[in-house]
Order: C-alpha cells, then sequence, then structure tokens
C-alpha cells in the first residue's frame, strides 16, 4: 500500500529533547530521534547528548509530551469543512435559535448559492420538532437551503430547493413537511453538494485538514461513496492531500463489489477499500437504524439497505479481489445480517481468508454478546466513535428516547469488545461529531455506561494505531525504531495512568510497571493544546506564538 503524503523537501535529521516520549520502546524515554521520516532512536535524555552534534536540528520540548499523531479512522472531509466554513447549527439551544441563524447567514452570503448547513438535533430543543418547510422558507427568504440533521440520515431542506430536483417527491423517504429520509434525501443531497464549485470544496477540504493537524491528527480515513459525495470530490480531496503538506488520507469508497472488474474500479478511484459509509442501514436520531424491535418513540423499526445476502455477496467478491470490505451499521438488526453475511462469505471463500482481509463494520453501535463474539470469530475491526455516547448516551440522552433505558445501556460496549479480542479503530464520523480525538479518548474512558468504559492508554491506542492496523498496517501508530514520523507535540500538566478500574490504576503508577503515562483525562478538566503535527518527519503545523 503506498502512502498519501505530500511532496516532501528534504528530510532533516531532528533531535528531540527534554520532554516525555510516549513510547514502546522506553516508557521512561524523554528524546527522540528522526530520519528520513522515520523514527530512528527513542531513549533517555542522558543517551541524547550522543546524538547532539549529528543532527541537523535540535528541538528542545521544555517539558512537552510528544506521541504518536492519531488517526481519525472515519471522516467526511468535504463536508467538515463546510460545516467549519458555511451555516453551523450545532450550537442551535432551540427551533427558533436555528432559524436566526438561517435568516443571518443568508442575509450576510451572496444570493444565487446553494445554503450548505449542518449540526442541527431537535432532540436538544425545547420544541423537540425540526422546522417545517414553510418556517425554513420564510428564514432562507427564497433560497434554496440544505440542512442535514446532526447525523447526516436526514435532512430538511427548502421548496427552492426541491424544485431543483422535483422527482424528490416521487422516491421512497419523500415527506411533505417532514425531514427527507433514504432515496429522496440522497437526490437532494446530491443537488445541494452539486451546487458547491471546485474551488469552494478545495477550500473546504483544506479548511478540514488544517484543523485536524491542529489537533495533533496525522491521518484520516476518508469515507466517501455515491450516496455521500461523488467521485469528482473523492478522487479530488486524495489528489490534494498528495500534492500538498497535511494529514495523509486514506480514502474508502462505498460501494458494491460483485466481481474484479468492480474491485479494479475502486482501486482506480485510488480508495484502499469498498468500505466505510456502505449503508446497511441509518442512524437511530433519524429513526432509520434497523432494529429487531420497534423504536420506543415511533412504530417502525428503520431502514434496512443492504441483506445477508448481499453482504455475503459483497465480502466473498472483495475477499476474492484481496480488497478490504465494510459497512456502515448501527441497529441490532443491522449487524446481525452484517455477521451473517460475513460468515456466509467465509463459508465460500474460507474463514482464514476472511480474516485476513481485516473487513470492517463502522458504527457497530447495538452489538449484542453474541454480534460481539462474530466480530472476533471473523476477524472484523469496529471502527467506531465514543463522541456518539457522549452526545447521545446516558438516561435522558436520545439513544433512552429511541430505544428506552434498557437498550440504550447496550450500546457501544468498548470493554466487551476488547475482551473478546476485537480491534478497535476510533474516529469522528466528521461532522455528525467534531475532531476531537483527546475527547474522543476521554469519551471512552468515561463511556455514561460504566460497564462499558476502557483504559485511557486503551482508548488511545484505538485512536494512534488501531487506524493503522484498520487499513492493514502494524508497522505504524506507534514512536519505535522504524515507524513513520508521524507525531505529535502536546502541552499539557502531568502525566498519570487511568483506568476504570482504580486497582489497575494504582499499580500501573508505579514506575516498576513501567507503564508510560498519559494526560489526565478526567472529565472537566483541560485537554492537552497542541504545539506541533509532523507526518512523515514533515512539519504540517506548529501552533502560532510557540
Amino acid at each position: 500500500m503506498t502512502e498519501s503524503t505530500a511532496p516532501q523537501s528534504e528530510h532533516r535529521t531532528v533531535l528531540l529533547r527534554g520532554g516525555d516520549v510516549h513510547s514502546p520502546a522506553d516508557p521512561f524515554a524523554t528524546a527522540m530521534v528522526v530520519e528520513r521520516g522515520h523514527v530512528a532512536w527513542v531513549g533517555s535524555e542522558g543517551a541524547a547528548d550522543a546524538f547532539a552534534d549529528g543532527v541537523d536540528e535540535v528541538i528542545d520540548l521544555d517539558g512537552a509530551l510528544v506521541t504518536p499523531a492519531f488517526t481519525d479512522a472515519h471522516v467526511h472531509t468535504t463536508s467538515t469543512g463546510l460545516a467549519l466554513t458555511g451555516l453551523d447549527l450545532s450550537g442551535a439551544r432551540t427551533l427558533g435559535e436555528a432559524l436566526d441563524l438561517v435568516r443571518s447567514y443568508v442575509a450576510s452570503h451572496p444570493a444565487g448559492r446553494v445554503v450548505l448547513g449542518h449540526g442541527w438535533d431537535a432532540t436538544r430543543w425545547p420544541e423537540q420538532r425540526p422546522p417545517t418547510r414553510a418556517e425554513l422558507d420564510a428564514a432562507a427568504g427564497g433560497r434554496a437551503v440544505y440542512l442535514p440533521r446532526i447525523d447526516v440520515h436526514s435532512a430538511v431542506v427548502t421548496t427552492a430547493l426541491l424544485d431543483l430536483v422535483p422527482r424528490a417527491a416521487s422516491l421512497d423517504g419523500y415527506r411533505p413537511d417532514a425531514p427527507l429520509t433514504g432515496a429522496a434525501h440522497h437526490a437532494v443531497r446530491a443537488a445541494a453538494h452539486g451546487a458547491v464549485s471546485p474551488r469552494q470544496r478545495a477550500d473546504a477540504q483544506r479548511a478540514a485538514l488544517a484543523h485536524a493537524a491542529s489537533l495533533g491528527i496525522g491521518t484520516v480515513h476518508e469515507c466517501g461513496g455515491p450516496d455521500i459525495s461523488d467521485e469528482e470530490d473523492f478522487t479530488s480531496l486524495l489528489k490534494l492531500a498528495a500534492g500538498e503538506p497535511g494529514p495523509r488520507v486514506f480514502g474508502y469508497w462505498a460501494e458494491q463489489v460483485g466481481d474484479e472488474k468492480d474491485a479494479r474500479r475502486i482501486r482506480e478511484l485510488g480508495a484502499v477499500g469498498a468500505a466505510g459509509d456502505l449503508f446497511v442501514d441509518g442512524s437511530l436520531g433519524s429513526h432509520t437504524a434497523c432494529l429487531h424491535e420497534p423504536y420506543a418513540d415511533a412504530p417502525v423499526t428503520g431502514t434496512a439497505h443492504l441483506d445477508a445476502a448481499q453482504i455475503a455477496a459483497h465480502v466473498a467478491a472483495c475477499t476474492e479481489a484481496g480488497l478490504q470490505a465494510g459497512f456502515h451499521a448501527i441497529g441490532d438488526a443491522a449487524l446481525a445480517a452484517v455477521v451473517d453475511g460475513i460468515r456466509t462469505a467465509a463459508g465460500k471463500v474460507g474463514l482464514g481468508r476472511v480474516r485476513a482481509a481485516r473487513h470492517r463494520v463502522e458504527h457497530a453501535e447495538m452489538l449484542t454478546p453474541e454480534t460481539v463474539a462474530a466480530f472476533a470469530e471473523l476477524g472484523l475491526t469496529a471502527s467506531v466513535q465514543p463522541a456518539f455516547d457522549a452526545a447521545w448516551g446516558g438516561e435522558e440522552g436520545m439513544y433512552a428516547r429511541r430505544l428506552g433505558a434498557g437498550r440504550a445501556r447496550t450500546l457501544n460496549p468498548y470493554a466487551a469488545l476488547l475482551r473478546a479480542g476485537v480491534p478497535l479503530a476510533f474516529g469522528s464520523d466528521s461532522p455528525v461529531t467534531p475532531l476531537d480525538p483527546w475527547g474522543t479518548v476521554r469519551a471512552a474512558a468515561f463511556h455514561r455506561t460504566p460497564e462499558h468504559r476502557i483504559s485511557v492508554r486503551a482508548g488511545f491506542t484505538a485512536h494512534t494505531r488501531g487506524g493503522w492496523r484498520a487499513v492493514g498496517r502494524d508497522d505504524a501508530g506507534t514512536l519505535v525504531p522504524g515507524a513513520p514520523a508521524d507525531y505529535a507535540v502536546w502541552r499539557t500538566e502531568e502525566l498519570v495512568v487511568q483506568a476504570p478500574d482504580d486497582r489497575v490504576a494504582r499499580w500501573s503508577t508505579d514506575p516498576r510497571s513501567g507503564t508510560p503515562g498519559l494526560p489526565d483525562l478526567s472529565p472537566g478538566g483541560e485537554l492537552p493544546v497542541c504545539l506541533r503535527t509532523v507526518v512523515f518527519g514533515q512539519t504540517v503545523y506548529v501552533r502560532p506564538n510557540e
């Protein structure tokens, strides 16, 4: 697999010293040498003296922490950039505030463009409902407006946008005065995003990648596909990332594969797999995640986009072609279909080959003990988003309203996945939840359901090395000699060892345990501040005035 890296200036040999280096090679390391884009040495301050005269640059860390750069394993890069530069409704506390934000935005931006917004969540508003089309039309002043719900599985739109897509009214998921879902939503989304110019798109992509770099993210997994964006958006992102300094981008294209020809086309797009958001179902917030039993607050069981037979065919074809497969699956019925389908594929092409392919499942929220065991059996990677639990978990959260408290408490069982040996890769699904790597690790360590909590160390591994393993690389995501020099430098307070079980936390803080510390991520505390991000030995971000 080729590495997505920007054109490099001549590599300099760099010695970092005088801080803390988080490395399994030496749990007490304070220094590191980087040469030709790779980690060359990790060790103690005294030993660093031997390298000082033979390097091109010495960086005094002044007590800062050096860690592997984070990998965000599920990102929609262009949409993230458009959310950063466009109409952001995530801060709206009421329906009225959301409509006011729309009015203000359209008044201050040129007419003629489709207005793209993001982030509304009616479950957080006292009105407990989205805007009607008439309300949105009035706020938009006749403009074409596309406002996806925070989970991006439904959207409210203006009449002016619907006029651009007259066939939407005949598609599944169309309702005259309610959020659009399914095929109707996909049609209006394609029209809205089709109105974005190539320059707007490139600006959005740069904004998203620059923001990621400023947070210590060195790699993102772009989850594209025909129901999410388009091929031009996908290929332009990969080209931009390969041609400019910034985070690496590994692309997944969510389209079904039936044979070697289909697999070859996926590769020609530059994708590393036919995975990501290949939808088996939708989302809980939009009542489209596919469930065995009806929702607690609606007499529906969600939407099934793929059945077990279609899943089996895709996985078998991808495995035969040596291509990674994967799916978006959230509800318990959807996850059961994924497991049944992949097990059928394993019966056809061989369990060993399926396991070796490291197929992946995105979100994987409503797991049961049986499906957790099946993930381990089939060698599946769980690409998960702990910020979902932070946003919607708990006794009073959206999950409990949608499912009832009992079912909601079963969601996102990270501890059970780790106990079963299932590899975890952490991501944000940005712009659904923000790029926020330390916040993501905190959300997993302090899960709203205590039995699902994992140690900070395990969460950190899932957000660094786990993302690399999810693309089939076992030689990266950790600072050891020979690994790619993807790292971040942080200003933080005292390093500690945190685990859900206090007994583990106590013995791990003993220096004799040899467990390297990490920042204290206790809720309410300040998160580490990124000072520098480096990708393949090249600096892609430096905090201003540092």
